[in-house]
């Protein structure tokens, strides 16, 4: 019993190590992969803000969530997600966050300065990633030619 079981432990930090000396996981001075991070500065954190998107009028509705976006002084754009319990457990709510926030993160630059909150609806459920990803594309596509992305590209 004890080999079988130092062979698993084996394997298992083989598998570790092996991975730990593949080239590009880490930058070189430790900071985490390379180009595969979510900063502070994108997000939105305070409940002020989410409070100032709440009386935004810019809003889009799409199958399984809701965007609501307002310009914000930070010169960036800024995510901010919220799933409440009744949209599912915790394992779904952490799901579907993460999903948002991989589509914000790989989308591009989204080159107008604003304050972005998606809030998942009940039907995000039972969305796949794809189904996500063609979901937020549909929002964030919005957001470039609403009147007030099209006031802002003025200046």
């Amino acid at each position: 019993m004890v080999d079988w079981l130092s062979s698993v432990e084996g394997l298992r930090a083989a598998k570790t190590f092996q991975f730990a000396l593949q080239p590009n996981n880490f930058q070189i001075d430790g900071q985490g992969p390379v180009g595969k991070f979510y900063p502070k500065s994108a997000r939105l954190r305070k409940r002020a803000d989410f409070v100032r998107l709440t009386s935004s009028p810019n809003k889009c509705v799409t199958k399984g969530f809701l965007v609501v976006w307002q310009l914000n002084d930070v010169k960036q754009a800024r995510l901010g997600v919220t799933v409440s319990k009744k949209v599912g457990c915790a394992v779904i709510r952490n799901r579907i966050k993460r999903y948002v926030r991989e589509i914000f993160r790989n989308y591009g630059h989204i080159p107008l300065p604003i304050d972005i909150n998606v809030i998942a609806r009940r039907e995000s459920v039972l969305m796949d990633f794809k189904t996500v990803l063609l979901e937020l594309e549909k929002a964030f596509k919005h957001i470039g030619v609403s009147p007030c992305s099209r006031a802002l590209r003025s200046f």
